[in-house]
């Protein structure tokens, strides 16, 4: 394809992007309109300074540590009482909570951001050099927040009494003990669902559905057991620092492994195939 080509064909997806097939006020958005708001909305994130970019993210590393902490007492409460197959099971009911807080507050999550930033440099409105390190500073924000709330957690828990340290080394063996494959598959359908969280959310009109999608989609991440880098981060990392039977080297894999397999998940499965259906529509 010439340069010629490839400028007519941006040109006409650009147009078709400014002016997609419009719903109406009480119908669903149109998949045109969805992939707009989510270009703009990428755009938007690219635009904020770096220090903004890492003060948000941050936040939401911090906020995440909400549902672990509700996650540790959970395990806690029922630890004797049920099974801890049927425990891991129930953390879906209290798994949402600091996905809701972090998204509906507008803190910037690694997993919820990736095929929302992708999109902009599908579209040459961004170059991948700068994709990337944008992920790199939501990536070291979301991981600082995340182990520093981790460790306020260790240390108040105990003191509560609301959870002690074998509840963390319990949800640090069960994230941490299965092969790096399994991981690295089971992170890739994470980031898939939380990269069609993403664009659900931008298909919603309001605050109440916006909820509900969140809670259900990270539910079923949770009831599923599939790998999350950013609330794993926290799990793994609390266990890190309170129990012999998690190592540093453990922490280091898991948390390469399932932050890529995040990143390929939404920016794959989720940006490049929504992106790439849109495409092919307006070239036939």
């Amino acid at each position: 394809m010439t340069d010629n080509e490839k400028s007519q064909k941006q040109e006409n997806i650009d147009s078709k992007l400014e002016n997609p097939e419009t719903s109406g006020q009480d119908t669903a958005k149109s998949h045109g309109e969805i992939l707009k708001q989510q270009i703009v909305d990428g755009q938007a994130t690219f635009d904020k300074s770096s220090s903004s970019i890492l003060l948000s993210s941050l936040t939401a590393g911090l906020e995440i540590g909400f549902t672990y902490l509700l996650m540790c007492i959970l395990y806690s409460f029922l630890f004797g009482k049920v099974d801890e197959e049927t425990i891991f099971k129930l953390v879906a009911l209290v798994y949402p909570v600091g996905f809701i807080m972090v998204i509906i507050g507008q803190s910037i999550l690694f997993t919820e951001q990736t095929s929302l930033l992708t999109l902009p440099v599908l579209n040459n409105k961004r170059t991948l050099g700068s994709l990337l390190k944008l992920w790199g500073l939501v990536i070291v924000g979301n991981l600082a927040g995340g182990c520093v709330m981790g460790a306020v957690l260790v240390w108040i828990g105990p003191k509560l009494e609301i959870f002690d340290l074998h509840s963390i080394e319990a949800i640090a063996v069960h994230v941490t003990k299965y092969d790096n494959w399994v991981i690295f598959v089971s992170a890739i359908l994470a980031g898939w669902l939380m990269g069609l969280l993403s664009w659900l959310l931008t298909a919603s009109k309001d605050t109440v559905s916006r909820i509900i999608i969140i809670y259900m989609i990270t539910a079923v991440l949770a009831f599923a057991g599939l790998h999350h880098s950013i609330v794993g981060n926290v799990e793994v990392f609390t266990g890190v620092i309170s129990s012999a039977e998690i190592k540093w080297s453990s922490y280091i894999s898991f948390q390469s492994i399932s932050l890529l397999g995040n990143a390929l998940g939404g920016a794959v499965f989720v940006a490049l195939l929504k992106y790439s259906a849109f495409v092919y529509n307006v070239e036939n």
